[in-house]
């Protein structure tokens, strides 16, 4: 059943299936409290949703930090917004809170240029999607049914959820695609491996995409799968959701994309001290009024930004707290 595959969700918001512009009010906490102080951090962060995608718009947002830190926003080479934060020494606890006020308006569909339709990080393996012979197998087989183009991808789309179980902690976040498809378990981030990898086996060019979905509890994760379409100029882009087995609606808010989700994980970094810290985080995204959507907001709006992670190389949280960073 469909119910099964959800990813943990609090209090349902529904969207008007005949809606055609929405606006939605994110809002993003974390905390990171240590033993003692911190040195040396160094510390990166995907949570900012670009500018404009598609029919997406991003007309605000904020981070506010307690303490301050040195903050750079830079793009990384997929285009997505990143925030690099340094500081020297944190005391005891650093705490962030991000908010962002984005709007959909229905009718503009996302597109891609040429040189993304052939940029090899899309249509080969990646780290997480490598395919194992069973991939393969079952790749050829969704290829050998005769369909093309968008009607294949849905096709992969319904084979991917009909095959895999939602069920957390099964999986972590290194998990790969053949891991999770052998045990035909994980969570959205494992679906959308899954469905990466034999999506590229059957030639498509295809990324993974982090972001969120009204009603879900943690940040959720897609696929989007281009095609050329019939612009020479330009490929057409089709989303789908393998966790619930649908193409995405206007209740998906984009906020990055590569080619797994090691490209695109919400929190990284490393800092020295002999001890981890206690991590604890909380999420809501409500609709908002299109009054109230800020009309005479034009540009984003920054504020410090400060973060604390674990030391050592291992630059994610650990995978008992993953859950609240990756589903």
């Amino acid at each position: 059943m469909l119910a099964s595959r959800r990813c943990p969700c609090g209090p349902t918001l529904s969207v008007d299936r005949g809606a055609t512009r929405v606006s939605y009010r994110i809002r993003q906490s974390f905390r990171y409290a240590y033993p003692g102080p911190i040195a040396h951090l160094r510390h990166r962060l995907i949570v900012a949703p670009p500018l404009t995608y598609g029919d997406q718009h991003c007309l605000s947002h904020t981070l506010d930090v307690t303490p301050d830190a040195d903050v750079r926003w830079s793009e990384d080479a997929f285009g997505n917004r990143i925030a690099t934060v340094e500081a020297a020494r944190v005391d005891s606890a650093v705490a962030f809170a991000y908010e962002a006020l984005v709007e959909r308006v229905a009718g503009r569909a996302s597109n891609v240029g040429l040189a993304t339709l052939g940029d090899a990080r899309y249509r080969e393996p990646s780290a997480l999607t490598f395919p194992s012979s069973a991939l393969r197998d079952a790749a050829a087989r969704l290829s050998a049914s005769g369909d093309r183009g968008l009607a294949l991808a849905d096709r992969i789309n319904a084979f991917v959820a009909d095959h895999m179980r939602y069920v957390p902690g099964a999986t972590s976040i290194l998990t790969t695609a053949p891991e999770a498809f052998a045990q035909a378990a994980g969570v959205c981030q494992d679906y959308a491996h899954v469905m990466l990898a034999l999506a590229r086996a059957c030639g498509f060019a295809a990324r993974y995409v982090s972001g969120h979905l009204i009603g879900e509890g943690g940040t959720h994760a897609w696929v989007e799968i281009f095609d050329a379409g019939g612009d020479p100029a330009s490929g057409v882009v089709w989303a789908f959701d393998p966790t619930h087995r649908r193409r995405t609606t206007m209740e998906y808010i984009f906020v990055a994309s590569g080619s797994d989700y090691i490209d695109v994980a919400p929190t990284s970094g490393t800092f020295v001290a002999p001890y981890i810290g206690e991590f604890t985080s909380d999420r809501s995204v409500e609709r908002v009024p299109l009054d109230d959507a800020a009309p005479d907001v034009k540009k984003p709006t920054y504020v410090g930004f400060s973060w604390g992670d674990r030391r050592g190389s291992n630059p994610r949280p650990p995978e008992s707290q993953s859950s609240a960073l990756t589903n």
